[in-house]
């Protein structure tokens, strides 16, 4: 079983057994230099592939490929899943609306639909990050994983990593990952057969892996927007943040508090027309 906790400040609370989020000593109130980049990109809806046949290691002392340690994950809960893909897909290439995108089609089952988004919004993000992550993200570049000044966060799982670890923002993604993908692979979580149950926490589970990944998000846009900018790679990242948040709110996914790193940012993608 995974130790599933919420973050905390430092000096605002006291910390828990899953892992911190701190607040630096100084402030900055902007969130992203080109926001109204963010806020003026495409919605139309991307598909992200990601190749590489290696499967994850145990190894994250040292600075790693992520695109070429984690393969695409294959869509959950069989024929079924692959129907709902296709609905995805279908309703973003007609260019439909990121808002109507994410919501439950009429007749389907919530947690298939979600099961199905959370693997494609896992796949597009660590596409996304191998951008950023072999030159641009290094223990060098980034020796801690923050969002910012404010907010930094230190990694535990239960299982590998028992207690709070501060670490740099490509072994913390790594750590991430891994633990992401590992339930992802687990049938008892992820049914990969059309009609199998899913675990009575699966929402909770799911609450935590968004929480998670929407970190990597805040990492990507406070410390790499320029990077980002500069491989003509902000639109895809703009777009497919966009349909997560969309998604994260629809169904409750993620707390105001998780997403206080992006505030200015969620408000514009939530307040836009």
């Amino acid at each position: 079983m995974f130790s599933f906790g919420s973050s905390s400040k430092r000096g605002g609370g006291s910390s828990n057994k899953s892992e911190d989020t701190n607040p630096a000593k100084t402030s900055n109130n902007n969130v992203l230099s080109k926001k109204s980049s963010f806020l003026s990109a495409s919605s139309a809806g991307a598909s992200a592939q990601s190749s590489g046949n290696g499967s994850a290691t145990g190894n994250t002392s040292h600075q790693t490929n992520i695109q070429s340690t984690f393969r695409k994950k294959p869509i959950p809960v069989g024929q079924k899943g692959i129907e709902l893909q296709a609905h995805i897909n279908s309703t973003l290439g007609n260019n439909g609306s990121l808002r109507d995108a994410v919501k439950l089609p009429k007749g389907e089952d919530e947690l298939e639909w979600i099961a199905v988004n959370v693997v494609d919004f896992f796949n597009a993000l660590v596409f996304l990050y191998d951008v950023v992550n072999t030159e641009h993200c290094t223990e060098k570049t980034c020796p801690t994983m923050c969002a910012g000044p404010k907010f930094e966060y230190r990694w535990m799982d239960g299982e590998e990593v028992m207690k709070p670890m501060e670490c740099s923002a490509p072994v913390y993604c790594g750590y991430l990952f891994r633990w992401v993908e590992k339930q992802i692979d687990d049938e008892k979580i992820f049914p990969k057969k059309q009609g199998d149950a899913f675990p009575r926490d699966f929402k909770k589970r799911v609450k935590k892996i968004a929480a998670r990944l929407f970190r990597v998000y805040a990492h990507l846009y406070h410390s790499h927007f320029k990077i980002i900018c500069a491989l003509q790679a902000e639109k895809h990242l703009n777009t497919i943040f966009k349909h997560f948040v969309y998604f994260a709110v629809e169904f409750s996914l993620i707390s105001s508090e998780e997403m206080m790193p992006l505030r200015e940012l969620v408000d514009g993608v939530l307040q836009a027309p």
